[in-house]
């Protein structure tokens, strides 16, 4: 079963992205509410996926993600960003410290559980 990390410091989209993804397939959920949870569990958990807020209290998931993609042991997680900022600059950043996708909030349940089974479905064949 396929783990996936929820990382936002926001209770209400943490119920959503459960709700979306507990009807639709199982997967093993977990949740961090701040960055360094969030980085700790990643280590700790080794999820298949995060699902990582860039505005969180503490560490940024900015400096979550550089930090995992850095660390050989972490550094094949997937991440997806979820940010309410859509701009180019905050993009660019995301990409320079390693994410792999970039959703902007508010997003489409829809087209975040089609997205995270498109990755998994990837990482089955490669």
């Amino acid at each position: 079963m396929p783990k996936i990390l929820i990382a936002d410091d926001e209770p209400s989209l943490r119920l959503l992205v459960r709700a979306t993804l507990s009807s639709n397939k199982s997967f093993d959920l977990v949740e961090a509410s701040d960055g360094q949870e969030a980085l700790t569990k990643a280590q700790n958990e080794m999820p298949d996926l995060l699902l990582l807020d860039v505005m969180m209290p503490g560490l940024s998931g900015f400096e979550v993600c550089e930090r995992l993609k850095n660390d050989p042991k972490t550094k094949g997680i997937v991440i997806i960003m979820l940010t309410a900022k859509g701009q180019q600059a905050d993009r660019d950043w995301a990409i320079s410290v390693g994410t792999d996708y970039f959703l902007t909030k508010p997003f489409s349940p829809i087209e975040l559980f089609n997205l995270i089974e498109k990755i998994l479905t990837n990482q089955k064949t490669n």
